[in-house]
Parts: structure tokens; C-alpha cells; sequence
């Protein structure tokens, strides 16, 4: 992978966890929430993307259009599935399950689908991410999965990685074949799912003002960093990045997350969950030899 692109896989990350460390201090706000960091990146990013569609960046035509339609959909049934899922089923079973098989999935689909090549490194960087992503997330306590209150978790688990993988390929071919600009691409899909959303909220209005009381400056926070790490991850696919590398690099943002739980959230720090990090770190690492 070439420097700019592993560099840009890296700042995602960052921001990417730093996101995610915002929006764990709304989480009970449910949907409003992601509603309003909806409307906030729509407003923030309508100046860029707007410009680059009034100067052409954008091809037009049918594929360009299912493109889109099919990334803001996708990702709009992500955030659902996995909110789901954090309903029915254990948050430690759920999210290393997703963000395991989203990866390894997006991987496969590089291979299947965009006609990836894969490598020794490739193959052996992509397992010691999943490894390191489910240490980091059971604190090596594996077991956890076999539980019978488990079985939700990890069917809705796998659901939702599934989802994030179709969105990868998805979005990597529309940066990569149709050469639509990634923060288009991203802008446009966020609208997509704004008008969707919209409704839900309105009929229920009173409430989500209610939620969102209080938690405003989080989600404005979050509505600027979470299009911006995705868009840099689409901007290393469109500098040539192979999608098999940079789908399982971004998921550094984990590791990340977790280093800064302990030192910023005062979480405990374990051995299962430093191995995890470094086992995801080893991982990284023999992608960007590749």
C-alpha cells in the first residue's frame, strides 16, 4: 500500500475512535442521536460536496445513481442491525463479532468481486486483525460466545458485519470504478439517509428533543469526525489502496479505542487486551509490507 494511503488508514483510525469515544456518552439517546449527527454532517459537508458537484466531480448516470442509493441504504440498515443487536444480545458478544466478519468479509469480497490478489501477508495480516479485534473485545474470555445467550449476539453479530462489508465494496467500487469523489459519495449517502430517518424523528419529535437534551455539542462532534474518517478511508481507496488491505487496517480505530479507554476513561487495562493490540498492531503491520 503506498505511504499517503496507509497514512490516510491511520488518521481514520484516530478519528474514527475518537468518534466513537464521543458518541459512548449518548448511546441511550438512541436514534435521535444518530439523527442529529446525520443533520450535522449533511450541513458541514454540503459546502465541499456541493462544490465539487457544481465542477463536475461527480459522473452522472444510472450506476453512479444505484451507487449511492445503495451505500446510504446499506449503511442506513447497518446502524439499524446493529443497534438491534445491542438490544437483544451482550455488547461484548456483538461487537467483536462485527467488526471481526466486517473485515474478513470485505476482504473476501475484494477478492471475489474487484479482482484483488490475495497474498501470504494479506492472508496472514487479515487473521491477526480478527484475532486482535476479539481480544480487545472479550478480553480473551472466548467463551463467551458458546453461551446460549450468546446465539443472538452473534447471528445479529454476523448480520452486521456482513452489512459493513457490503458497504466497503460498495463504496470501493463506486471510489475506485465510477471515480465518484469520496466525500461526494459520503455526503450524498448521509443525505440519503437523513431524508429516510427524517419522518421516524418527526412523528416522535417530542422525544428525540427530549433525548437529545444536553447532547448536542457530542453530536455536532461526531456529525464533523465520523464522515470525516470514512471519507479519508474512501480517499486511500481512491489513491489505488487495495480494499483487502485498508478494510482490516482501519480497524486499527479498535486498538486505538481501547488504548484510550485506559488511559482516558481510566478502563482496566488487561493482558488479553494488550496482546489484543499488539496482535492487531503485528497484523496492520504485515498488510502495509504487502
Amino acid at each position: 500500500m503506498p505511504l499517503s494511503s496507509f497514512a490516510l488508514v491511520i488518521i481514520a483510525a484516530f478519528t474514527h475512535a475518537a468518534w466513537n469515544l464521543l458518541a459512548k456518552r449518548a448511546a441511550d439517546a438512541g436514534i435521535a442521536f444518530i439523527f442529529a449527527y446525520n443533520l450535522v454532517a449533511c450541513i458541514a459537508y454540503a459546502p465541499w460536496a456541493l462544490w465539487l458537484i457544481a465542477r463536475g466531480a461527480l459522473p452522472l448516470g444510472w450506476p453512479v445513481l444505484a451507487c449511492i442509493a445503495a451505500s446510504g441504504l446499506i449503511h442506513l440498515a447497518y446502524s439499524w442491525c446493529l443497534q438491534r443487536g445491542y438490544q437483544l444480545a451482550d455488547l461484548s458478544v456483538v461487537y467483536p463479532v462485527a467488526r471481526g466478519t466486517g473485515p474478513m468479509l470485505s476482504a473476501i469480497g475484494a477478492f471475489l468481486i474487484l479482482g484483488e490478489r490475495p497474498t501470504g501477508f494479506r492472508i496472514a495480516g487479515l487473521i491477526a486483525v480478527v484475532v486482535g479485534i476479539a481480544l480487545i473485545a472479550t478480553d480473551g474470555r472466548f467463551r463467551t460466545f458458546a453461551s446460549p445467550a450468546a446465539r443472538h449476539g452473534v447471528r445479529w453479530g454476523c448480520g452486521t458485519g456482513a452489512l459493513i462489508a457490503l458497504y466497503t465494496v460498495v463504496d470501493a467500487f463506486g471510489v475506485k470504478a465510477l471515480v465518484i469523489p469520496p466525500v461526494v459519495l459520503d455526503w450524498c449517502a448521509n443525505t440519503l439517509r437523513f431524508v429516510l430517518l427524517a419522518p421516524i424523528v418527526v412523528r416522535n419529535r417530542h422525544a428525540a428533543i427530549e433525548a437529545m437534551r444536553g447532547r448536542w455539542p457530542l453530536a455536532i462532534a461526531v456529525g464533523l469526525l465520523s464522515p470525516l474518517g470514512y471519507i479519508l478511508v474512501l480517499g486511500a481507496l481512491g489513491l489505488g489502496a487495495p480494499l483487502s488491505i485498508v478494510a482490516p487496517a482501519r480497524e486499527m480505530s479498535m486498538m486505538i479505542g481501547a488504548l484510550l479507554g485506559m488511559a482516558l476513561l481510566k478502563e482496566r487495562t488487561s493482558a488479553a487486551r494488550l496482546a489484543g493490540c499488539g496482535v492487531m498492531l503485528c497484523g496492520v503491520l504485515l498488510l502495509g509490507l504487502d
